[in-house]
């Protein structure tokens, strides 16, 4: 693992991990190279802790749990990895199988007969590309190599690994591999051109061409490309639940973050790697609208549903279908020049007038109490610099953070399951450790996020990430959609749905207190500048930091 550029093992261990811990140890005193070992003591934190590691640095890191207990402790981060598309080398114990011949690492133990499972793999294999036992020594690199190679093949995701106590116990009197590996990943998948063409000619003949995205910027070189692409012929880009930083915020194409608003006159939509561009019962485009998907999976095949209409499909990573796009766009220029400048015109008038009412809505949330997310985003976007990695569980608002530099920005929870954020902010971390974290949570998600585990690790590894929770003492979503459900019904007039809302107000300030960090609970906004201040000088020197935010709910 370590020849193959794995850096770090995050692992929660097991009774199955002891001829690993055994060989780790003789690695330590006899000398030689592995992946440095993370202890977590929670799985959900060491998968996400693994998602950020490879998010800000492409390579994809080993994670290691428990059997069956642990597999299932990691399933929520797993589900977002196969749904954000992101290698994950996820590997777990396998209860041994001998239970009287003299095996070495043989069951000897009373957990170890109903600790086993039939088909531990069964588990999650619904959200893994490829999921294998290690039979034998004589296959180590042969899986190794596989199972990288199978992660990191378009369209990239997590991989399941079993490894029974016996075969990781068997001695081995030598082994040798191949150095470097003559196991190469595919190359990633190449548009068609004349399938480009087809789709430049049809947004040159367009009015109102569109682009909607949610993953372009997973890749950080698609940031210039998407730019150079929206500029040369006049295209709005808008994001719908932008995983990524996808175009900077002061592009002049960059027209926020509600597709809806622009598909009534939109005659041309290009869908960029968006699972889900519109929703069909509240809003779609219009009836004559041509539609062109563009993706690595552009079916996004492993959805069972997904019936978005498509009147051109382009299967290829945005990395070399936008240049080639471009490229065939510029040919069409000229013959089209007064429409485009037509366009760019109206779209800086449409442009203005939006970036207006985001500030309508900033300056009528300014004194709020509950504090309003738009101030409190506000604030963060005062104290951060450029280059700080933001990280979005909550309801921080998009319209009032600003981003310039690609692979600033990242909400990779792609509906697997709350609480990736603690983890993803740690092994962003970690991967960046002189670039500053910051990790915005809901309180329902900070919850998810096993937060007493993921404050260790902070403190144990000396990652000062700064942590802001939006107490907003509910869960968000439950109450909209609730209420777009029945929006006249008993739960709208109650005010006070069930299920709906946190009792109690948590002390949130109080958890990283006990590792060791900066604690503080903000109620009024006008405490909000200097709270965030306070917390940044504590992470700048060295202290991880939590502020629990009282704010406003949907």
């Amino acid at each position: 693992m370590a020849d193959r550029g794995v850096d770090y093992l995050f692992a929660n261990a097991g009774t199955d991990f002891a001829p690993l811990i055994e060989a780790m140890s003789k690695i330590e005193i006899n000398g030689g190279a592995m992946p440095k070992p993370i202890t977590v003591p929670h799985e959900n934190v060491a998968v996400s802790m693994a998602l950020g590691y490879y998010l800000v640095t492409g390579k994809p890191q080993l994670v290691m749990v428990h059997v069956n207990v642990g597999t299932a402790n990691a399933v929520c981060g797993v589900m977002n990895a196969w749904r954000g598309n992101v290698p994950i080398l996820f590997t777990a114990g396998r209860t041994p199988f001998s239970e009287d011949g003299g095996v070495l690492g043989e069951r000897s133990g009373e957990i170890h007969w109903p600790q086993e499972m039939r088909d531990q793999g069964a588990m999650l294999r619904e959200f893994v590309k490829w999921d294998y036992q290690l039979p034998n020594t004589q296959v180590i690199e042969a899986t190794v190599d596989r199972a990288i190679n199978l992660a990191m093949a378009e369209p990239k995701g997590p991989i399941y690994l079993t490894l029974p106590r016996e075969v990781l116990a068997t001695p081995m009197e030598s082994f040798a591999y191949a150095s470097p590996s003559r196991h190469a990943t595919p190359s990633a998948p190449y548009p068609d051109p004349s399938a480009i063409e087809q789709a430049a000619e049809m947004i040159a003949r367009a009015e109102n061409p569109l682009i909607i995205t949610s993953s372009a910027g997973r890749d950080t070189a698609e940031v210039v490309r998407l730019a150079e692409l929206a500029q040369c012929f006049a295209i709005p880009v808008t994001q719908r639940k932008p995983r990524f930083m996808a175009l900077p915020s002061d592009h002049e194409m960059h027209l926020g973050y509600n597709p809806d608003a622009f598909l009534d006159k939109s005659d041309c939509i290009i869908v960029l790697e968006c699972d889900v561009p519109w929703i069909p019962s509240k809003k779609a485009p219009h009836a004559d609208a041509k539609i062109i998907h563009i993706a690595v999976d552009p079916l996004y095949s492993a959805y069972p549903m997904r019936s978005f209409q498509s009147d051109l499909g382009i299967s290829g990573v945005l990395s070399a279908t936008l240049p080639m796009l471009t490229q065939a766009l510029e040919l069409r220029v000229s013959k089209n020049r007064d429409k485009i400048e037509a366009r760019r015109k109206r779209l800086a008038e449409t442009r203005a007038n939006q970036r207006a009412r985001w500030q309508e809505m900033l300056d009528k949330g300014r004194t709020q109490t509950p504090l309003h997310p738009a101030w409190i985003t506000h604030c963060i976007n005062e104290v951060k610099t450029p280059d700080t990695i933001m990280v979005k569980e909550s309801p921080l608002t998009w319209e009032h953070l600003t981003l310039t530099q690609p692979g600033t920005f990242f909400s990779s929870g792609a509906a697997g399951g709350l609480g990736w954020g603690l983890g993803t902010a740690l092994g962003m971390k970690i991967a960046k450790r002189d670039t500053p974290v910051i990790c915005t949570v809901g309180d329902g998600a900070y919850m998810f996020g096993n937060p007493i585990p993921a404050h260790y690790v902070a403190a144990a590894e000396k990652l000062p990430i700064l942590t802001i929770v939006f107490n907003n003492q509910m869960w968000g979503a439950v109450k909209r959609n609730t209420h777009e459900v029945y929006p006249g019904g008993y739960a709208a007039k109650s005010n006070r749905e069930p299920l709906t809302y946190f009792d109690l107000e948590l002390g949130f300030e109080k958890a990283v207190e006990s590792a060791g960090g900066y604690g503080e609970r903000v109620a009024d906004p006008a405490d909000m500048p200097k709270a965030l201040q306070r917390a940044m000088d504590a992470i700048k020197g060295g202290n991880q930091a939590l502020l629990n935010v009282i704010c406003s709910g949907p």
